[in-house]
């Protein structure tokens, strides 16, 4: 297809992070017939990871003098010890994201965003099915993007979640496509300020050129970048008004014909559709994927009702703003599971909208106090047991129980899937 990619530095090299995306990347690096080290500064279950050889319980400064590159997970912060060491040495340092996309050579999709990002993404995927297109889904949806390296057939695009510890490690990385849902205040435990946060989101924009395709919100200030600049929402390329969807002046959908639940979601839907009807996707393809595409697990899914209580598992809202947009998406009296590691944010946004739509707040985790400091009421639970069992007991018939913690899960479950399936075992049961 002859896209433009830079070589990667040569080897050996340093795989520091052994988690998902880490794993992925020593593997492919192996493969290709590399010498690789990993190194995690923890216990991870690395499995048989054939021709890497691992450290674990180590920081790994002492092995930069056995490697010419390191690769970095999207966990592993800048500020760990190698990865500052590596730096100041002047070894090249490249993300797992960077380093998949200078092997992948095919049409690429980045999309990036506070909320949002991966019901974005799985419907992405589903309009280009819908229009007989091959594709992969990957990143930070569960698929790490090295995994992909090799496996796919001519033609295929890529459409990638891509997080902002993923793009603030990128070098060169330059997609096709990079698609903007929205920012607001997350991760500041790890970024520090909304600015560095924002900064690290438009890394997928920044070296963009054309004919490359940049999809914004409509009001977004431009992004560095040369790339085609796309809108979408009021008054963008694609415009929502008069209760539909348009494309360019042309009826593309009605709102109650959009599967999804809620604003937020035509909002992504819009997004979605901008970026494929911008790259020449037929508008029968978009529309049938609009209509048809009902979600993603963890994201306001329905896990059942019981004695006529609609019970909602949103365990990927991990910042407030994701969980004001998931009480926003329901009229009936809402019993509000939250809690978990709060990232350092403010949780004062939530007390009016807590107390306008919700008939109790059951805390949960770390932060649970922190959160009860913020609302005008709320019931302390400790764990995501009781706080089902006290919103089931107070439930009545038309009203919903909702998990939408507005924190991070790593105080009580290994990640928010985790989370979200433990919530789901407990409504079953």
């Amino acid at each position: 297809m002859g896209l433009r990619r830079p070589e990667l530095p040569a080897g050996p090299y340093l795989v520091v992070g052994l988690a998902r995306s880490g794993l992925a990347a020593a593997g492919l690096l192996a493969n290709r017939g590399e010498e690789v080290i990993g190194v995690d500064a923890g216990l991870p279950d690395v499995g048989d990871l054939s021709g890497v050889e691992v450290h674990t319980a180590a920081e790994g400064v002492e092995l930069l003098d056995r490697v010419a590159a390191v690769v970095k997970s999207p966990g592993v912060p800048k500020e760990a010890v190698v990865v500052s060491a590596a730096r100041a040495q002047g070894v090249p340092v490249l993300g797992e994201l960077e380093l998949a996309w200078r092997l992948l050579d095919h049409h690429f999709v980045a999309v990036t965003g506070t909320n949002g990002k991966t019901t974005t993404t799985e419907l992405l995927g589903h309009l280009h099915r819908c229009a007989g297109a091959p594709v992969a889904v990957a990143g930070n949806v569960g698929t790490p993007l090295a995994s992909l390296v090799g496996t796919l057939e001519a033609g295929a695009t890529v459409v990638c979640e891509a997080s902002s510890f993923q793009l603030e490690d990128t070098i060169a990385f330059a997609p096709e496509v990079a698609v903007l849902l929205n920012v607001e205040a997350d991760h500041l435990d790890r970024h520090g300020t909304l600015a560095e946060y924002t900064a690290a989101k438009l890394e997928a924009f920044a070296r963009q050129g054309p004919p490359d395709v940049a999809v914004l919100p409509a009001a977004f200030p431009d992004p560095a970048g040369r790339a085609l600049r796309i809108r979408f929402g009021p008054g963008g390329d694609l415009d929502d008004r008069d209760g539909r969807l348009w494309w360019r002046g042309e009826a593309l959908i009605a709102h109650d014909e959009i599967r999804l639940r809620g604003a937020h979601n035509r909002h992504n839907a819009a997004a979605a559709a901008a970026a494929c009807l911008a790259r020449g996707m037929a508008v029968e393809a978009v529309r049938e994927g609009l209509g048809t595409f009902t979600g993603v697990a963890h994201r306001l899914e329905e896990v059942g009702r019981r004695d006529g209580v609609l019970y909602v598992n949103d365990s990927k809202a991990t910042n407030v703003a994701s969980t004001l947009v998931a009480l926003a998406s329901f009229h009936a009296p809402v019993h509000l599971i939250m809690g978990g590691l709060g990232k350092g944010q403010d949780f004062a946004p939530l007390r009016a909208p807590v107390a306008e739509r919700c008939a109790g707040a059951y805390l949960i985790g770390e932060d649970a106090g922190r959160i009860a400091a913020a609302l005008e009421r709320s019931t302390p639970c400790g764990d995501l047991e009781r706080a089902v069992a006290g919103a089931r007991a107070a439930a009545r018939p038309g009203e919903v129980v909702l998990l939408s913690p507005a924190c991070a899960s790593f105080d009580q479950f290994a990640d928010f899937e985790a989370r979200g399936e433990a919530f789901r075992s407990l409504v079953s049961n």
